[in-house]
């Protein structure tokens, strides 16, 4: 059994997608995982509530039976800090964000001057926030090719302003090692902004010229840090 099959062994990956996203932005994560042998679960959320969104990803920790890995994008790192599972032994940042105690997605996420090409975002008039169609193109992955780029917008899904209106409780990033890689080209949550966070966390970071998604446009760079937080948080 070679060692990157046998350091995989009752650890679960459990990836958790953000705001108009949904498991499947994960597809080019998953299968390298899945290939070196790990459970690998793309948790869905409602995106209803922070608490809806809390809820769903502790019903699916309850579904595995291993040491986790729990990886967040964008708006799912507030959800991934929220949850207490004691399965749980590290926390992966995608790009993502990251609200100390008492603050809420929105004061984190607003921080700081918008980069200029950043969507106008604004709920409907059933009151759901969707990601204009440009956008996609425009601040989302404006590095994803054309078929990429299609599949995001079809596949979008819209968020709630209650999911990033509510404080958070303790971070689990404050009892639990976790890493963080910086989209230095990201157009939705600034650079520096995300450089904040990951100082503020004590997160391992890694710095790249990738986009909002790297999960699609540099998908080998989100899974060697996965595995790089398998390799320090879990013992073999």
């Amino acid at each position: 059994m070679s060692q990157q099959k046998a350091s995989s062994e009752n650890v679960d990956i459990v990836l958790v997608h953000g705001a108009w996203g949904d498991g499947s932005g994960w597809a080019k994560v998953i299968a390298p995982l899945v290939a070196d042998g790990f459970s690998v679960t793309a948790a869905p959320l409602p995106l209803t509530s922070l608490a809806d969104d809390v809820a769903a990803l502790e019903r699916a920790l309850e579904r595995v039976t291993g040491a986790v890995i729990l990886v967040g994008h964008a708006y799912a790192g507030a959800v991934i800090a929220s949850v207490a599972s004691e399965k749980v032994k590290a926390l992966v940042y995608i790009a993502a964000l990251a609200p100390d105690e008492g603050e809420t997605v929105a004061d984190v996420f607003y921080r700081g001057e918008p980069h200029p090409q950043a969507p106008k975002l604004a709920p409907d008039s059933h009151g759901l926030i969707y990601l204009p169609h440009d956008a996609f193109a425009d601040a989302y992955a404006q590095n994803a090719g054309e078929e990429d780029l299609a599949v995001l917008a079809a596949a979008q899904r819209p968020i709630s302003p209650a999911c990033i209106t509510v404080p958070l409780a303790r971070p689990l990033w404050k009892d639990r090692p976790s890493w963080f890689l910086i989209a230095e080209e990201d157009r939705m949550i600034s650079a520096a902004n995300q450089h904040f966070m990951a100082e503020r966390m004590g997160a391992k970071q890694r710095s790249l010229l990738v986009d909002h998604t790297p999960m699609t446009t540099a998908p080998q760079s989100v899974v060697e840090l996965i595995r790089e937080a398998v390799a320090a948080a879990i013992s073999v």
